[in-house]
This record gives structure tokens, C-alpha cells and sequence, in this order.
């Protein structure tokens, strides 16, 4: 399995409405195929000196292996969530993980 943990901090000035689009374009990538397990959050009230609360969305994907990420990288979806949002991100942090 391959883990992919996205964490996205969205720009100060991002709308409501910006990240209501922008939460719903990252719901459509559940819908490619080689996606096996599939999470998009926020953060937790949790209050730990351990526990990072200053992103915006976070987004959980687990593959079958790399080839299936390596699908999903490229797939017009992905593409597509890209080309339209990226311009809304701060800054992103990617984790993958085997």
C-alpha cells in the first residue's frame, strides 16, 4: 500500500465559497478508480505542542502500490483539481508513505 497525505494551507484571503469549491473538487478525485481508501479533513480540535492544526484541508489517499499512484498523478482529474485550485494554495505539503 502507498499512503498520500496532502495537507493544503489555502491562502488568507480564500472565500467561503472558495473552499466550499474548492472541498468539492477534491471530492471528485474519489472517483478515480485506483483510489482505495479516501479522506479529506480539517483540522481536529485537538491542543497538543505535538499536533499541527494550521492547515486548511487535508487530504488522505492509499493506493494498491506505486503504480496505482503513479496512475492517479496523471489522471485528468487530478489534472484538473490542479489547474483550477492550485492558485488558492499558500502552501502544500505532500507525505508518502509504504
Amino acid at each position: 500500500m502507498i499512503a498520500h497525505h496532502v495537507l493544503f494551507w489555502l491562502k488568507a484571503d480564500t472565500t467561503d465559497e472558495q473552499k466550499v469549491a474548492f472541498r468539492n473538487s477534491l471530492q471528485t478525485l474519489e472517483n478515480i478508480d485506483v483510489v482505495k481508501t479516501f479522506h479529506i479533513g480539517i483540522p481536529a480540535p485537538i491542543e497538543r505542542a505535538v499536533v499541527d492544526t494550521t492547515y486548511t484541508f487535508s487530504l488522505l489517499l492509499l493506493f494498491e502500490d506505486l503504480a496505482a499512484h503513479d496512475v492517479y498523478q496523471v489522471h485528468p482529474l487530478h489534472k484538473a483539481f490542479l489547474d483550477e485550485f492550485r492558485v488558492y494554495f499558500e502552501k502544500v505539503i505532500i507525505y508518502d508513505a509504504e
